[in-house]
Formats: structure tokens, C-alpha cells, sequence
């Protein structure tokens, strides 16, 4: 069976009149891992932000297509169903929806009507998952994120990548705020995931996830565009000499957007 892809051609976005993104080209295909870094201001989020639908996020040229789908013209919750994920930077949190009944009506949202994942097989794979990242079993009743700590919320958003399986995963800056513990507790979850019909776009600004994540690809964002792209010894080159040497390479003078969004 033909894997799935996701392309992204020209992506030109804009936010409050001002662009943000200026030509992104990128494709990611099923079994593969991506990892993009740059600098702050560089457009990084803005990106996932656009792929997953954010209103703010105005896509003013190019395109993003899902298996020859067009992703532009999909709602939010129809690029979910289509198989995109995004953990986001900084999760909501949601009074009154507990992490469980959230959990199982995302996976029904992409089976068919009368189909229903049975709740017995629903709670062990629950249960399973739960103790493999190493998460307190009260956090299942507790509301979606309200009153998690940066390490809950992460290791919560990487449970839900786990729970609904979807082709294709933007992790925003999943490692951002984590002690070592739990960096490697989440680098865990996406590892496990691994498999020829996932793919993965991991935003990064440190070397320190890829220690534990080993993708495919690098590429790096600057000026809102992927300047540059290698394997992972590209990560491990900016880890020990930082940007500077791919902005004389480039002639790019050392200017940010100035936001990052």
C-alpha cells in the first residue's frame, strides 16, 4: 500500500497584513521524520499554524495538499479527520472535559458512524499508553489541561498523538520547558509512534530533542523560507556553531521577522 504525503508548495502567509511566511517548500512523506529549526522570528510556528487551519493565519499564495487533497480548503476539524495532528506549544486547557471522554471522541471523530471504538478496548489502550509515559492514571478524569504543569501538558499532548494515530504529526516545540526526565519521556512516545504509515514534522530550537529523536531531514528556516536542508549531522552542526556560518553561505544579513506566532 502507497504511503501518504504531505506537500507544501510557495506557502506565502500572512498575518495582520504582514507576511510571515514567504515561499515554503517542503514535503514529508509516510515513515519519515523532519525536524526544523532557525532562529527566533523565523516563521517556525507560524508555519504549523497555517498547516492545521489557525483564522489568524492568512495563506496569501501556494499550497498544502494531503494525498493530492487540498488542505486550504478543509476546516480545522476536517484536516484533523484527514489525518493531520498538531501539538501545540502551549496547549488550552478546557474546564469540564475530561482528558478520557476528549480522547474517545477524537478517535470516533475519524471512524465511521457506527463504529465507535468499544470502551473496554478504549480504557486499556488508555490505561497501556498511559503507563508507558509514565502519567499518574488520575490524569484521565482530571479536566483537559486545567491545572497540569508544562511537563503534564507536553507529555499529555504526545498521549493524544498516541491514542489517535494520525498520518501526519506538527510538534511544535514539544520539547520547550521539559527537564531531562521528561524530554525523555516524550522522545519516548514519538519514537514509538514510529512506523512506515506516520510521519512527523518535528519545530525545534534545540539540538538537545534530536539527541533522543533521530529525524530524517533538517531543515533550516530563515527569513521565512527553508534556506538549507541535510540529515541529522546538519542539527549537530548548528548545535556547535550556530547560524552564523549559513547566513555568510547565504549572504543573509542577520534580521528576524520579529515575530514568531
Amino acid at each position: 500500500m502507497a504511503g501518504s504525503k504531505l506537500v507544501i508548495k510557495d506557502l506565502h502567509v500572512e498575518i495582520e497584513g504582514k507576511e510571515i511566511l514567504k515561499g515554503v517548500n517542503l514535503e514529508i512523506s509516510s515513515g519519515e521524520f523532519h525536524a526544523i529549526m532557525g532562529p527566533n522570528g523565523t516563521g517556525k510556528s507560524t508555519l504549523s499554524s497555517a498547516i492545521m487551519g489557525h483564522p489568524k493565519y492568512v495563506v496569501t499564495q501556494g499550497s498544502i495538499t494531503l494525498d493530492g487533497k487540498n488542505v486550504l480548503e478543509m476546516e480545522v476539524d476536517e484536516r484533523a479527520k484527514a489525518g493531520l495532528f498538531l501539538a501545540m506549544q502551549y496547549p488550552s486547557e478546557i474546564s469540564g472535559v475530561t482528558n478520557a471522554d476528549f480522547l474517545r471522541s477524537a478517535i470516533n471523530s475519524r471512524r465511521e458512524e457506527g463504529n465507535e471504538i468499544p470502551l473496554m478496548k478504549f480504557i486499556r489502550e488508555l490505561d497501556k499508553k498511559m503507563e508507558f509515559l509514565e502519567m499518574d492514571t488520575n490524569m484521565a478524569q482530571r479536566y483537559l489541561n486545567e491545572g497540569f504543569s508544562g511537563g503534564e501538558k507536553k507529555r499529555n499532548e504526545i498521549l493524544q498523538l498516541m491514542m489517535i494515530q494520525p498520518k501526519f504529526a506538527i510538534l511544535d516545540e514539544i520539547d520547550s520547558g521539559l527537564d531531562i526526565d521528561a524530554l525523555k519521556i516524550v522522545a519516548k512516545g514519538i519514537n514509538e509512534m514510529r512506523s512506515s504509515e506516520f510521519g512527523c514534522l518535528i519545530i525545534t530550537h534545540y539540538q538537545r530533542l534530536l539527541n533522543y529523536i533521530t529525524p530524517d531531514y533538517v531543515h533550516i528556516m530563515m527569513q521565512g523560507r527553508v534556506v538549507k536542508s541535510g540529515g541529522p549531522e546538519l542539527a549537530s552542526r548548528l548545535e556547535a556553531e550556530g547560524y552564523d556560518w549559513i547566513k555568510k553561505e547565504l549572504g543573509i544579513e542577520d534580521e528576524t521577522i520579529g515575530q514568531e506566532a
